[in-house]
């Protein structure tokens, strides 16, 4: 099972969901025994799956440190933090957490973009 751990224990993931705004991005950090990366990477691929189909989903990316590192990092993108909520609070998406291996850590927190003149737009 993985174990949560929020990037800013002050403002947890449970703690965001009650934010209304759109667009939303999630960034999920996983942390793992080399030994699970098979396991992970093919329980991750179905969780994913699972989201993909739900309303209000945009697009997801699975990246790998570099190096020995056995650590991930997923960027989802959302329309809205309603439409996540509803996924991440989805008992069949809870029902798959207890598949992850018990070494790995996830650390989920939202984003929402931000301009600054001249480099990005919001």
């Amino acid at each position: 099972m993985a174990h949560l751990r929020p990037l800013d224990p002050d403002f947890p993931i449970e703690r965001q969901l009650g934010i209304e705004t759109s667009p939303v991005v999630l960034v999920n950090l996983f942390t793992l025994d080399k030994a699970d990366e098979q396991s992970f990477l093919k329980i991750w691929q179905d969780d994913a799956a699972f989201m993909k189909q739900q309303p209000g989903f945009i697009s997801t990316q699975l990246h790998r440190a570099i190096g020995e590192s056995p650590a991930y990092l997923n960027y989802a993108v959302w329309e809205s933090t309603a439409h996540f909520r509803a996924a991440f609070t989805h008992p069949e998406f809870r029902s798959k957490i207890s598949a992850y291996p018990s070494s790995a850590v996830a650390s989920p927190h939202l984003f929402e973009k931000v301009a600054v003149p001249g480099i990005c737009v919001a």
